[in-house]
C-alpha cells in the first residue's frame, strides 16, 4: 500500500445480521432478536486494494458478490466491521436515485444542500448553478419540490451535481443505466472528461463493456472476496471465461439411472 493513493481500502469487512423468521410485531422483533434468531451474513470479507490518484477502477461480479456494500462502506454509507477506508480529497457518490436529496426541497434547494454538505462555498455553487440545471434539463421544474420528479428527473439532477461540485473522487454503482439514450451519451461524455482531468473513479457496472471503456483497471469480486485485480480488459477477459464455463456446467443434462 502506497501513502498517495486517492482511495485505499485496507481489511475491510462488512456484514449483515440475516433473519430466518418472520415478525409480525414490534415486540416479536426484539424478543427475537435478544434470542439471537439471525445469522451473520458476511457481505465483504478482509478487502484490500488502493486506487491512485487520476486512475478508473471498474468493480465487476455477479448479483450479491458485494460490489454495492464495498462502494457504500468507501462513500460513508456503511461503516465497516473491521478495516479503515482512506479518501484524499472531495468525495461523490453515485449510488441511489434521489440519495441526500430532502422530499420537501425545490431542486435549486437540493443543489445548495449538497453543496453545503460538502464544505463548498456558496459562491462556488452560484458559478456552476446553471451548468448543473442546464446538464439535467430542468431549467422548468428546478423550483417544484423534487417529491414531484420522475424517476429520470432524480437521475438527471443527482448525476449533475456529482459530477458538478468538483469531486476529486468519484463513486458510480449502475447510475448510468437508468435516463434515456441520449442522457446516457451526455453522462458517458461527462465522465470521459473527468477522467481526462485526471479525477478519479469507482465504478461498479454489469456492463462488461462500459468497464472496459471507462477504467484502467478492474477488481472482480465473488462472495465479498476479491477474486482478480488487475488491467480492466485481463480482469472482464477472466471473468467472462468463468461466467461461460459455470453456464456450460449448469447445461450439461442430468443423465438418467439405468
Amino acid at each position: 500500500m502506497t501513502t498517495d493513493a486517492a482511495v485505499t481500502v485496507r481489511s475491510l469487512t462488512k456484514s449483515f445480521r440475516i433473519y430466518h423468521e418472520k415478525n409480525s410485531t414490534l415486540k416479536q422483533t426484539l424478543m427475537r432478536r435478544r434470542r439471537g434468531s439471525y445469522e451473520a451474513f458476511l457481505a465483504v470479507k478482509d478487502v484490500s486494494f488502493e486506487v491512485g490518484h487520476g486512475a478508473a477502477l471498474g468493480i465487476i461480479g455477479r448479483n450479491g458478490s458485494g460490489k454495492s456494500s464495498l462502494l457504500k462502506c468507501i462513500s460513508g454509507i456503511y461503516r465497516p466491521d473491521a478495516g479503515s477506508v482512506t479518501v484524499n480529497g472531495r468525495l461523490a457518490a453515485l449510488l441511489e436515485l434521489g440519495a441526500g436529496f430532502f422530499n420537501e426541497y425545490s431542486g435549486r434547494e437540493n443543489i445548495y444542500l449538497n453543496g453545503a454538505l460538502l464544505g463548498l462555498p456558496r459562491r462556488y455553487i452560484d458559478e456552476v448553478f446553471d451548468q448543473i440545471v442546464e446538464f439535467a434539463g430542468l431549467e422548468r421544474f428546478i423550483d417544484n419540490a423534487v417529491k414531484t420528479y420522475s424517476s429520470g428527473m432524480f437521475a438527471r439532477l443527482g448525476f449533475a451535481i456529482a459530477v458538478y461540485i468538483d469531486p476529486d473522487v468519484l463513486l458510480i454503482d449502475e447510475i448510468l443505466a437508468v435516463g434515456d439514450e441520449s442522457f446516457q451519451r451526455r453522462c458517458f461524455e461527462r465522465i470521459r472528461r473527468m477522467k481526462e482531468e485526471g479525477r478519479t473513479m469507482i465504478v461498479v457496472s454489469h456492463s462488461l463493456e462500459q468497464i472496459k471503456d471507462l477504467c484502467t483497471d478492474c477488481l472482480w469480486m465473488e462472495q465479498g472476496e476479491i477474486r482478480a485485480h488487475g488491467p480492466a480488459d485481463e480482469v472482464v477477459e477472466q471473468y467472462l471465461a468463468e461466467v461461460e464455463h459455470s453456464d456450460a456446467a449448469r447445461a450439461v443434462p442430468v443423465q438418467a439411472a439405468s
